[in-house]
């Protein structure tokens, strides 16, 4: 990543943590769940999927909650897992996600899909080479993301994965 992509379009909790990044150099304020965040496609997106309703923070901690608790963040474990037990999991102080039987559904939801059809990994949405309006659209197929998620993905990616959607298309 050698020039900072201009995320000028976006509003929000998400161009907070971006402006941390960079001016302090981490965005969620816990350089665990940064690192993770760096380290595994599936937290990225989950973060943006938890990103409603709460400070972009918490939601983008909410992937890193998950595994330490279960000990694991494996796609097809998380569709698998108990749906009570899982939303008992979620709710456990502090919480994933202040709403927590809604985000817990769609969490299993979108865990079932990468698992069934991108081979338990989200980097499979993206890494293919497809546009960014492709990406877009595949990402917007997903439970709990609409058009603004959609939009931004690419930043999430750039600055977290290291990859750059925005080059595609």
């Amino acid at each position: 990543m050698s020039v900072a992509a201009d995320y000028s379009e976006l509003d929000g909790g998400l161009v907070r943590m971006l402006d941390r990044l960079q001016q302090e150099g981490t965005a969620t304020k816990d350089p665990d769940a940064d690192q993770f965040l760096r380290d595994d496609a599936n937290a990225v997106l989950f973060g943006l999927l938890f990103d409603q309703r709460v400070l972009a923070e918490t939601a983008f901690c909410g992937p890193l909650k998950l595994k330490q608790r279960l000990g694991h963040f494996d796609m097809a474990k998380l569709a698998a897992h108990d749906p009570d037990d899982f939303k008992a999991v979620f709710a456990e102080s502090p919480a994933v996600h202040r709403f927590t039987n809604t985000m817990a559904d769609r969490t299993q939801a979108v865990a079932q899909l990468l698992a069934d059809e991108h081979g338990g990994d989200a980097v499979n949405l993206w890494a293919d080479g497809a546009d960014l309006a492709t990406v877009e659209k595949r990402i917007q197929t997903l439970p709990g993301f609409g058009p603004l998620k959609a939009k931004k993905l690419k930043y999430c990616l750039y600055y977290f994965q290291d990859h750059d959607l925005a080059a595609n298309g």
